[in-house]
């Protein structure tokens, strides 16, 4: 790790400023994953900014959305009456995620802004063009048994780690962004990219601009849960993981969200599944159909052609729970 100014920002402004005038300048709210990759030499800033002091707040706006600061410790935002009450399946995916000792430290953003977890991301030895853009990717043809299924390049097939950005990406979810130049919104599902020929482009955050908080529409009707498939009981990463909420009426799939963790380089939505189950009777049957329309897209690598089978059924194990879950209301 190289050394590095430290600064503590005690107001937006002065963070913001602090990334306007400084070109090398990372922010840190928990650091559970920057200090990481600053121990790894993959970030390498000349100063980091803590903006851990800065506004903590959950609360309800007008519209009735819950808007939730950046700096949201995880367990604070788990633990929240209108989170748990109105979006149970966000709570889930936070507590599945880390252990308690890691939720108690890290924030909103920095979740939302965690890099990938792959090993040949880590390893200076390697060629990845997340690290040193052209280099290649060693994980198509290294060991990539925990890597992606859909939407990955030949340039890039690592997956986002996260498991609350899985439960945000079925939410009706906004991030909001600030730099010195002005304030903008960005919807959610656009936010995190899929790697293309620049994987090391990870997110729409521009130069300068720092997450200030996210908003989260009015809870979604019907029953949710977060599954998560993992090596082990103890907290790992994901190898495929599944929020659902799903709404059934007179047995008709009334309304689906349904997004996907461990299989792609972001939060990845099951848009097709959706569609084809959306106003269709909620049959085994038309489950399968469903899943099989949206596995057609995915990959298989040498090591993790067993998630696309695994995937299959956990998504249908989740759909088949959750229809019970809806008849016996």
């Amino acid at each position: 790790m190289k050394n590095f100014k430290y600064s503590v920002a005690d107001s937006l402004d002065s963070a913001k400023t602090a990334l306007m005038e400084r070109s090398n300048c990372r922010i840190i709210g928990g650091g559970t994953n920057l200090i990481d990759l600053m121990r790894e030499n993959i970030e390498q800033p000349d100063e980091i900014v803590d903006v851990s002091r800065l506004s903590k707040q959950i609360q309800q706006l007008d519209d009735g959305a819950l808007r939730i600061d950046a700096a949201v410790k995880n367990t604070e935002l788990a633990n929240h009456p209108k989170v748990r009450e109105n979006f149970p399946v966000l709570s889930h995916a936070i507590v599945y995620g880390a252990s308690g000792q890691i939720r108690n430290v890290a924030t909103v953003a920095g979740n939302i802004m965690q890099r990938t977890r792959c090993m040949y991301f880590y390893d200076d030895a390697a060629a990845c063009n997340k690290r040193v853009p052209g280099s290649g990717c060693d994980a198509i043809n290294g060991i990539n048994r925990g890597h992606a299924i859909f939407g990955t390049s030949t340039s890039c097939i690592a997956t986002h780690p996260s498991d609350m950005c899985i439960a945000l990406r079925i939410l009706d979810t906004k991030i909001n962004l600030e730099s010195s130049k002005g304030k903008r919104t960005v919807d959610f599902a656009d936010f995190h990219r899929l790697p293309g020929d620049t994987p090391h482009l990870e997110t729409d955050l521009m130069p300068g601009e720092i997450i200030t908080s996210i908003d989260i529409a009015h809870s979604a009707r019907g029953s949710s849960t977060y599954r998560k498939i993992r090596d082990r009981s103890s907290y790992a990463f994901a190898l495929v993981s599944v929020a659902c909420i799903l709404s059934i009426k007179d047995e008709i799939v009334e309304d689906i969200a349904i997004a996907l963790g461990g299989v792609a380089h972001k939060p990845w939505r099951a848009d097709i599944l959706e569609s084809y189950l959306r106003g269709t009777p909620a049959t085994e049957g038309r489950f399968k159909e469903a899943i099989d329309r949206e596995m057609e897209a995915a990959v298989g690598f040498k090591h993790n052609e067993f998630k696309i089978e695994l995937t299959k059924r956990t998504i249908f194990s989740v759909l088949s729970e959750l229809k019970t879950e809806e008849n016996s209301k």
